[in-house]
């Protein structure tokens, strides 16, 4: 997820079956002291290395041993990667449309050797319906629109275990101010900004308790 210019032609990263040429490309970031292996591939969001948004967002977790995670839109993998090895008592589900994004998650979850992780393909939380998560971060395609983006947000407490909470990354550009004032409004007002730099916000917010279905 996230913002990144279309691969090829009017294709774009949230294509479940992309057909842009096969680009392959290694890559590598450290993570609390290990280096962490990765592929991607072209038609994935951030084909050519870990975007800045990503980037922060991972340098802000903060997870128990034991968490039970949802990388929601995970491309190549990054962010459940990160949050597999932060949570090995934990589970983590990483979730993803675009059908080449999950099969590359599936190989970095395994060449990381995180037994706790699993992918599954699906749009939205249509492959987790019945997951309850501590934790649910995402970085997700703001130019889909707001109106999709508010959708997504309304979803989400469903979606959350009790005392559970939702981590977002978004850049000024893509209105993440706006949504830092939504959820400030319609869930807990106690929304917290984890970090910023380059434009990009990390944002933490838990809905109200009568937010969240049974």
């Amino acid at each position: 997820m996230g913002e990144d210019a279309p691969e090829s032609g009017n294709e774009h990263y949230f294509t479940e079956r992309p057909t842009s040429a096969s680009r392959p490309r290694e890559l590598r970031f450290l993570y609390r002291g290990e280096v962490l292996a990765f592929e991607a591939d072209a038609g994935v969001f951030a084909s050519h290395g870990l975007d800045p948004g990503t980037a922060l967002l991972i340098e802000h977790l903060s997870l128990a041993p034991e968490e039970y995670v949802l990388d929601l839109g995970c491309g190549w993998g990054a962010i459940g990667v990160a949050c597999a090895k932060a949570a090995p008592k934990g589970r983590v589900f990483l979730t993803d449309l675009n059908r080449r994004a999950v099969r590359l998650a599936r190989r970095n979850v395994v060449r990381n050797h995180l037994p706790n992780a699993q992918v599954r393909p699906g749009d939205g939380f249509g492959s987790v319906e019945a997951e309850r998560f501590s934790l649910i971060a995402t970085n997700p395609p703001y130019h889909l629109g707001r109106e999709w983006m508010l959708k997504l947000l309304e979803a989400v407490p469903e979606h959350l275990a009790p005392e559970g909470r939702l981590l977002l990354v978004g850049k000024g550009s893509q209105g993440i101010r706006f949504y830092q004032e939504w959820l400030a409004q319609h869930w807990d007002p106690g929304v917290e900004v984890l970090g910023r730099r380059s434009g990009y916000r990390v944002l933490e917010a838990r809905p109200k308790r009568d937010a969240r279905q049974a």
